[in-house]
C-alpha cells in the first residue's frame, strides 16, 4: 500500500500542472450540477388540475410508471431529471480518461518514465498506483457535483417529487457504486492506450472511444429500451466490478516494462 500511495500521489503532482487537465476535473462536474439545474428552473412546477402528464406533451411509451400521481408540471420535472442524472454516472468514466491519458505518455515526455519502471515496484502496485490516481479525483468530484446539483434543487424549491426521484435507491446506486467501479475501467482502459502511444493527445482521443458502449447503453434507458431499475442496476455492479478485476490482471501479464522503454528511446 505504501508504494500505491506513494505512486498516487507521485501522479498527482505531476498531472495537475496540466492546466487541461485540471480544467476538465474542474469544470466539468459544475456544468454537469449547474446545466441540469438551469433546464429546471424554466420549467414549469405546476399545472392546471386535473391535466394528466400525457396532455403536457410527453408521450405514455416515455414516461412509463414515472408520474403515477403526479401532476403535468411535476412529470415533466421528473422527466428532465431521468435524463440528467445519467450525467452523475457517466462522469466517473469521463474524467479518468483525460487523467489517465497523460499517465505514461506524459512521464515519457517529462522523461519521469525511466526511473519509476526501474524502481522494484511491482506490475501490479505501479498499475493499481496509477488507475487510484486517475479514480480517485473523478469520483470525488462527481460526488461534489452530485452534492452541488442537490443543494441547487433545495434552493430553487422543486417539488418533494423530483427529490424522491433524484434520491431514489436506483440512483444512489449507480452513483455511489457504479460510478467508482466505471471509473477504475475508464483508467485501466486509458493506461492501456497510453503505454501504446507515443502522443497524450492520441491516448485521450483512443481512450474516449470506450465510452461509446457505455453512452448507448444510458441512452437507450432514456428511450425506455432498457429498464433502468434497482436490479439492472446492481448487476450492472457486478458485473463492472468483475471487468474492472479482469483489466487489472491483465495489465498485470501484458505491461511490458523494457518494451515500454526501449520502443520511445
Amino acid at each position: 500500500m505504501k508504494h500505491i500511495r506513494t505512486i498516487i500521489n507521485k501522479e498527482w503532482a505531476e498531472v495537475f500542472k496540466n492546466k487541461l487537465v485540471f480544467s476538465v476535473v474542474l469544470i466539468l462536474p459544475i456544468l454537469f450540477a449547474i446545466l441540469p439545474l438551469v433546464m429546471l428552473g424554466f420549467t414549469p412546477t405546476s399545472s392546471l388540475p386535473g391535466v394528466s402528464p400525457e396532455e403536457a406533451g410527453l408521450p405514455p411509451e416515455l414516461v412509463g410508471n414515472l408520474c403515477v400521481g403526479m401532476e403535468a408540471g411535476e412529470c415533466t420535472q421528473v422527466y428532465m431529471m431521468s435524463q440528467f442524472m445519467l450525467f452523475f454516472v457517466m462522469m466517473p468514466l469521463i474524467i479518468p480518461v483525460t487523467i489517465a491519458a497523460y499517465s505514461i505518455v506524459g512521464e515519457k515526455t517529462t522523461r519521469s518514465l525511466e526511473p519509476l519502471l526501474a524502481t522494484p515496484i511491482s506490475t501490479m502496485e505501479l498499475l493499481a498506483g496509477k488507475c487510484f490516481a486517475a479514480a480517485i479525483p473523478a469520483v470525488a468530484a462527481s460526488l461534489l457535483s452530485f452534492l452541488i446539483f442537490n443543494i441547487g434543487l433545495l434552493i430553487l424549491g422543486v417539488s418533494p417529487a423530483v427529490h424522491t426521484y433524484v434520491l431514489s435507491p436506483t440512483w444512489l446506486a449507480g452513483i455511489l457504486l457504479l460510478g467508482p467501479v466505471l471509473s477504475v475501467i475508464s483508467a485501466m482502459f486509458a493506461i492501456f492506450v497510453s503505454s501504446r502511444v507515443n502522443d497524450p493527445r492520441v491516448a485521450e482521443q483512443i481512450s474516449s472511444v470506450m465510452i461509446v458502449p457505455f453512452m448507448t447503453v444510458f441512452l437507450l434507458s432514456s428511450f425506455g429500451v432498457i429498464a433502468l431499475n434497482l436490479k439492472t442496476m446492481l448487476i450492472s455492479v457486478l458485473v463492472s466490478v468483475l471487468l474492472a478485476g479482469g483489466l487489472l490482471y491483465l495489465g498485470t501479464l501484458i505491461f511490458d516494462r523494457e518494451n515500454i522503454l526501449t520502443r520511445w528511446k
